[in-house]
C-alpha cells in the first residue's frame, strides 16, 4: 500500500446543490479541488491460526481479491451479503485494518494516501462511539475541542458545532444524553462532521434504526455529499426510497467485485445480462438475491441443460454465481471505463511503500488532558443511582463492622482487637480495589477509535482517566468506610493521626487498584485477570494475618511480604494508630489484673513484638514501598495500553 510521510492537503469546496446537478462526474477535471479516493488492485490476506490437540496450524485466507475502483464526491455505497466483505473493504479504504496483509495502492487526488490519513478523514464505526453519560452537545464539543486547531477562534468553533447540530436535527435535543440508538447514531456522525474532513467513512450507519430514521440519516449524508464531501459507507438491503439517493454503487461478495459504477445504471446492467427483474421488486433486494443464488443463474443456463435445483449445496451455488458475476463484470464496458480512468491516477506512483500509519494530534498534551478529565469526571457522575447504592451499602457495612467491634470490647484484648480492626480495613481496601480493573476495559472500543482518529495521545487519556475516574471512585468509599467504622469503634488518635490514617488508607487503596489495572488493561475478557488478582490478595492477606501471631508465623515465607501490598498498608496503619497508645490506663488496673493471659498495654510493645521499626522511617518506608509498587504497576498499565493500540491499531 503506497504511503507518504508528507501530509497531503485535501481541500473541501462548498458548493450550491443546484450547481451539482449539471456536473459531469465523468470529467476528472471537475474534481481536482475535491477528495477523490482511488484504489488499485487491492488484495487483503488474513493469517488465521487453528489450534489442534498438539499443534497449531497457520493458514492464509484471501479476504479481498484484486479490487479496483474510484470513490468521488457524493454518496458512494458498498453493498453486499453479510459475509464481512463490505465492511472489510470500507475499513481497508479508511486505513482501519492491519496493513500487513494488504497489497495494492490507495490514492487521494492522485497522490499516495498520507500517513496520517486516519486523522484527516472521518470514520463512524458500526458500534456508536458517542458517550451516553454526557449530553449530545458535550460529545460534539469534545470532538471539536480536540480535532480542530487551537488557533481557531472559540466563536468559530461554536458556530460550526451549532451548524452540525442543526444539520443533523440535534439542535432541539442538544442538552439530552444520547441513550437511544437513533440519538447515539446521529451524535456519532455529528462528532465526525464537526471536523469537516473531506472524506467520511461510515460502517453500516443504518444498523438498528427504523425506516424513518434510516431515511433521515441517509438524506443528511446526501446533503453533505452535495456540499462536495466524499461519503463512503456500507449498507445491507436498503429500501428503494434510500437506494435512489445513491451516486455510486460497489457490489462485493466473497472479497470480489461484481459491480462498480453509477448506482442508477446497476439495474440496467443486470437486466441487460439476462436477469429478469420484477418492476415491483426493490433493486437492492434484486442485486443481493442474484448474489445469494436466489435466481436460476443466467438466461443461457437452460440452454446448457443445467438447472440450479433445490438439491444443490447453497455454498457451491453461491460460489458459482459469484464467479460468474465477477467474470461478467471484468468483461463489461463499465470495468474498461473504470480502468481507463484509474490509469490517470497512477502517474504519481512512488516506488517506496510504508505500511506504518502515524497518529498526529492537532492539540497539545495539557489541552487533551483537560478535556479528557472533564469528560471522564462527568462520566463518573453519570451513574448517580449506582453511586448512591454503593455509598449506602458501604455505609451499612461500615456501621455493622463498627458496631460489632464496639460490642465485643474487652480490656484484656483491646490492642489485639484494634489490630484486627485495622486488618479488616486493609482487607476492605484490597477487595474493593479489584473492581477497578474494568476502568480501561469498558471504554476500549471508544478509546481505540478516538486515538486512531487523532483525538488524543495515549498518555493524556491514561492520566485523565486515572485522575477523573479512579481517584474519586476509590476516594469517597474509602473515606466513608474508614470514618464511620472508627467513629463507632472509637478513634484513639489525634487529628493529625486521623488524617495520616486517611492518607495511608488512600495510598493502600490506589496501590491495590493498580494491580487489576496492570493486568486487565486492554483485555476484553477480564475473567482470568480477576481470578489471578483474587488469588493474590487472598494469599497475601492470609500471610499478613499470620503475622499477628508471631509464634505461628514461618520465617521461611517472610520474603513474600516484600511483594505484598496488604503487608505494607497494614504495617503503616499499625504504626500510625498504635504508636504512643496506652490500652491499660491506671483507673482500669483492677480490671486488667483479672485477665488470665498476658496483656499488652502499650502500642510500642505490640509493634516491637511484630518486628516493626518504631522510628519515623519505620512508618514512611511502607508508603515509599506502596508508591514504588503503584508506579511500577501503573507503568505496566500504560505499556499495556500502548501495546493494545498497536495490536488494535486498525
Amino acid at each position: 500500500m503506497s504511503s507518504n510521510n508528507e501530509p497531503v492537503a485535501i481541500p473541501i469546496i462548498e458548493r450550491n446543490p443546484n450547481d451539482l446537478l449539471g456536473m459531469d462526474t465523468s470529467d476528472l477535471n471537475t474534481l481536482t479541488g475535491e477528495a477523490v479516493l482511488s484504489f488499485h488492485n487491492i488484495s487483503y490476506q488474513e493469517t488465521v491460526q487453528r489450534c489442534f490437540q498438539f499443534y497449531k496450524k497457520t493458514s492464509v485466507i484471501e479476504r479481498l481479491s484484486n479490487i479496483s475502483g474510484i470513490m468521488k464526491p457524493g454518496l458512494n455505497v458498498i453493498m453486499g451479503p453479510q459475509d464481512g466483505s463490505r465492511s472489510l473493504l470500507l475499513n481497508v479504504l479508511a486505513a482501519r485494518t492491519d496493513p500487513r496483509g494488504l497489497s495494492g495502492d490507495i490514492f487521494i487526488n492522485g497522490k499516495p494516501r498520507p500517513a496520517n490519513f486516519t486523522c484527516t478523514s472521518g470514520y463512524v464505526p458500526q458500534n456508536d462511539i458517542a458517550m451516553f453519560t454526557v449530553t449530545v452537545r458535550e460529545n460534539v464539543e469534545f470532538s471539536a475541542a480536540l480535532r480542530l486547531p487551537m488557533t481557531m477562534a472559540r466563536d468559530e468553533k461554536r458556530r460550526r458545532i451549532n451548524e452540525v447540530l442543526e444539520l443533523l436535527h440535534l439542535d432541539k435535543v442538544s442538552n439530552v444524553k444520547p441513550r437511544s440508538k437513533e440519538l447515539r447514531k446521529r451524535t456519532s456522525i455529528a462528532m465526525e462532521l464537526v471536523a469537516e474532513h473531506p472524506i467520511l467513512f461510515l460502517d453500516d450507519p443504518t444498523t438498528g434504526l427504523d425506516l424513518s430514521t434510516t431515511t433521515d440519516v441517509i438524506s443528511i449524508l446526501r446533503r453533505m455529499s452535495m456540499r462536495g464531501r466524499t461519503i463512503i459507507f456500507s449498507i445491507y438491503r436498503p429500501p428503494y426510497s434510500i437506494f435512489r439517493l445513491f451516486d455510486r454503487l460497489t457490489l462485493v461478495a466473497s472479497g470480489k467485485v461484481m459491480f462498480h459504477g453509477p448506482a442508477q445504471e446497476a439495474l440496467e446492467y443486470f437486466k441487460s445480462a439476462g436477469y429478469n427483474y420484477d418492476s415491483h421488486n426493490n433493486p437492492a433486494d434484486f442485486f443481493l438475491d442474484i448474489i445469494d443464488g436466489g435466481f436460476s443463474a443466467l438466461f443461457h443456463s437452460e440452454e446448457d441443460g443445467h438447472e440450479a435445483g433445490e438439491h444443490e449445496e447453497l455454498s457451491e451455488r453461491q460460489h458459482e454465481v459469484i464467479e460468474e458475476l465477477v467474470n461478467m463484470y471484468a468483461q463489461s464496458s463499465l470495468y474498461r471505463k473504470m480502468k481507463t480512468e484509474l490509469d490517470s491516477f497512477l502517474g504519481e506512483r512512488k516506488a517506496g511503500r510504508s505500511s506504518a500509519l502515524e497518529i498526529m494530534c492537532v492539540t497539545p498534551f495539557w489541552h487533551q488532558l483537560r478535556w479528557i478529565f472533564r469528560r471522564s469526571f462527568k462520566n463518573c457522575l453519570g451513574f448517580p443511582r449506582v453511586t448512591g447504592i454503593q455509598a449506602i451499602v458501604t455505609a451499612l457495612v461500615a456501621v455493622i463492622v463498627g458496631t460489632v467491634f464496639l460490642v465485643l470490647q474487652n480490656d484484656c484484648t483491646a490492642i489485639q482487637r484494634r489490630a484486627a480492626l485495622l486488618f479488616l480495613l486493609t482487607s476492605f481496601e484490597c477487595i474493593t480495589g479489584m473492581t477497578t480493573g474494568e476502568l480501561f476495559v469498558i471504554d476500549s472500543d471508544r478509546f481505540i477509535h478516538e486515538h486512531i482518529s487523532g483525538y488524543y495521545r495515549v498518555s493524556s487519556y491514561f492520566l485523565g482517566k486515572l485522575l477523573a475516574e479512579l481517584v474519586p471512585r476509590r476516594l469517597f468509599p474509602s473515606i466513608i468506610f474508614t470514618v464511620i467504622v472508627f467513629s463507632i469503634a472509637g478513634i484513639k488518635t489525634d487529628v493529625k493521626g486521623f488524617f495520616t490514617m486517611i492518607f495511608t488508607v488512600m495510598m493502600l487503596a490506589y496501590s491495590a487498584s493498580s494491580l487489576p489495572l496492570s493486568i486487565g488493561a486492554g483485555e476484553n475478557a477480564a475473567a482470568i485477570p480477576t481470578q489471578f488478582i483474587t488469588i493474590y490478595f487472598v494469599f497475601t492477606m492470609y500471610i499478613t494475618g499470620l503475622s499477628l501471631h508471631p509464634e505461628d508465623f514461618l520465617p521461611e515465607i517472610s520474603w513474600i511480604q516484600h511483594f505484598s501490598i496488604p503487608h505494607y498498608g497494614f504495617t503503616a496503619l499499625l504504626h500510625n494508630d498504635l504508636l504512643g497508645q496506652n490500652f491499660c490506663p491506671e483507673h482500669k488496673t483492677a480490671e486488667i489484673s483479672r485477665c488470665h493471659n498476658l496483656v499488652i498495654c502499650t502500642g510500642e510493645e505490640f509493634l516491637t513484638i511484630q518486628g516493626i521499626d518504631l522510628s519515623s522511617w519505620g512508618f514512611w518506608e511502607n508508603h515509599v514501598a506502596l508508591v514504588c509498587i503503584m508506579i511500577i504497576l501503573l507503568s505496566i498499565t500504560y505499556v499495556q495500553l500502548l501495546a493494545f493500540t498497536k495490536k488494535r491499531h486498525f
